[in-house]
């Protein structure tokens, strides 16, 4: 998802602060500031790619736009919503916010919002984002950022309702209805999910990413065949849409083909034109062992990722990865192991050269993953200590990842408990998600004696067929739970 925004007078909006802008911006829109009609030029191709979701081609275009504009902050804002990799995406959010100065209002909340993002600021992200809204009315990407802001917080209805006035104003912008697909995806209204990405393949049939979201729909519905056709469909429009291997190595995954999977994964890792590139072909051949409970093969793949991290640098996504062998040590029952890569991951970060609030994120992450340790020791003393220190850690910031993230903890210490209803209320309350959150949920449900919404909630676990990092723990788990249930 894209992050931007900041503005003030509706005026502005059509107001360039410097140089050239070659054609003028209509009324209530955002301008695009560069002192380069090239780099201008350049932008636009770029955004236009970028928001068909092919990013590496994007971030090309992004690149040459800044050369030719090194003052361009529009462009900066690109190449970090563009990047490959963690430190990519942080060096251009900072160059983007110091040449905000030299931008128009709009620009400025543009990359307020992106600045704010990722620092884990949600209410200062709004509010630049509203304030973007209230000066650009007119404009559809502004109303297409705010539906992504609410999507993050998979806030799906309101997302939807940003998306629709986007495409009011604009019926011909392609993205929002992508965006509406997987809102509507994520509420289970099935049909009107279908019928977005239909309409989205109708405005850009010559474009790979509408078949690989139908694909990922499909697949989501367990119609397998079908989706692996949709995916083959994007890459035939484009060999190098790195998305549709990942789609079809899951669906080959949830069909138990995994060596077939892995062959996908080896066609992505050929192809890889980038580090973000090759780091997800590691990333989902590591997921491939998980669903098999091939733990060390897993670790083996992460520590590939590991090494793309070291050799370009990148503290941020070797702290993400070091994270990641955390939670599949500690779900394959290793949980001394886990503990240490955990405090590894706070170390890596703390050496990173990112702002504070990044390195704070971190720290309250850590608190978690403290907790999740002692449960799996069954110390449930420490367990409450270290939940009750997340939750005063993040109940003033109020990020929803975060708050969700407490109920589970609070849900998972009472199912330690065998305090199944309080069990059942937290974790309906975690991150929905989340198929493990689902399981976990369903194994309190069923011990408070609520058979038939064990089973619906398990069933939704077990099917859950979709791209998750966490759904090769419980995928086994949950199928074993279902199977055991009565049949209706």
């Amino acid at each position: 998802m894209k992050t931007p925004g900041v503005t003030r007078l509706a005026a502005a909006c059509a107001v360039a602060v410097f140089g050239v802008v070659p054609a003028a911006t209509p009324a209530d829109r955002i301008p695009i500031t560069t002192s380069s009609e090239e780099a201008r030029q350049l932008y636009l191709k770029g955004r236009d790619l970028a928001e068909r979701l092919r990013a590496t081609d994007a971030r090309a275009l992004f690149e040459q736009a800044a050369a030719k504009d090194p003052g361009f902050a529009l462009a900066q804002v690109g190449l970090a919503t563009s990047s490959g990799t963690a430190k990519a995406f942080f060096d251009s959010v900072a160059r983007a916010v110091a040449l905000a100065d030299k931008a128009s209002e709009p620009e400025k909340l543009l990359v307020c919002a992106l600045d704010a993002g990722s620092k884990g600021e949600p209410e200062r992200q709004k509010g630049c984002l509203t304030r973007l809204i209230a000066a650009c009315p007119d404009d559809e990407r502004a109303h297409n950022q705010m539906g992504a802001f609410h999507f993050g917080r998979q806030e799906y209805e309101a997302a939807v309702a940003e998306y629709e006035k986007a495409n009011a104003l604009n019926p011909a912008f392609s993205q929002p209805y992508n965006q509406k697909g997987y809102a509507y995806r994520f509420l289970g209204k099935y049909a009107e999910a279908e019928r977005a990405f239909k309409k989205y393949i109708e405005l850009i049939p010559d474009d790979p990413n509408p078949y690989d979201s139908y694909a990922e729909l499909l697949m989501k519905r367990g119609r397998f065949d079908e989706s692996i056709q949709s995916y083959e469909k994007a890459l035939s429009v484009d060999p190098n849409f790195v998305a549709s291997y990942v789609g079809i190595g899951n669906a080959r995954v949830f069909m138990g083909q995994a060596d077939e999977a892995r062959k996908a994964y080896a066609k992505l890792a050929a192809i890889a034109r980038t580090d973000g590139e090759r780091r997800q072909a590691h990333f989902w051949t590591a997921m491939s062992y998980v669903h098999e409970g091939a733990t060390d093969k897993a670790l083996s793949e992460l520590q590939k990722m590991a090494a793309i991290d070291q050799a370009g640098r990148d503290l941020v996504a070797l702290a993400g990865v070091t994270a990641q062998m955390g939670n599949v040590l500690i779900e394959a029952g290793r949980v001394d192991e886990a503990a240490a890569r955990y405090r590894e991951r706070t170390a890596i970060i703390d050496k990173a050269e990112v702002a504070t609030q990044v390195k704070e994120g971190a720290h309250r992450q850590a608190l978690f993953d403290e907790a999740r340790v002692a449960l799996a020791r069954n110390d449930l003393s420490s367990a409450k200590e270290k939940a009750a220190a997340y939750q005063a850690a993040v109940s003033p910031r109020g990020i929803p990842f975060e708050l969700r993230q407490s109920r589970e903890l609070s849900g998972c210490i009472a199912l330690a408990r065998k305090d199944y209803a309080a069990a059942a209320a937290d974790l309906r309350q975690a991150n929905q998600q989340d198929p493990r959150v689902l399981y976990l949920t369903a194994v309190a449900l069923l011990g408070h004696g609520d058979a038939k919404a064990a089973k619906e909630v398990g069933t939704r676990a077990a099917e859950w067929n979709g791209l998750s990092n966490t759904y090769g723990f419980v995928r086994s788990r949950a199928r074993t739970l279902v199977s055991g249930m009565p049949k209706d």
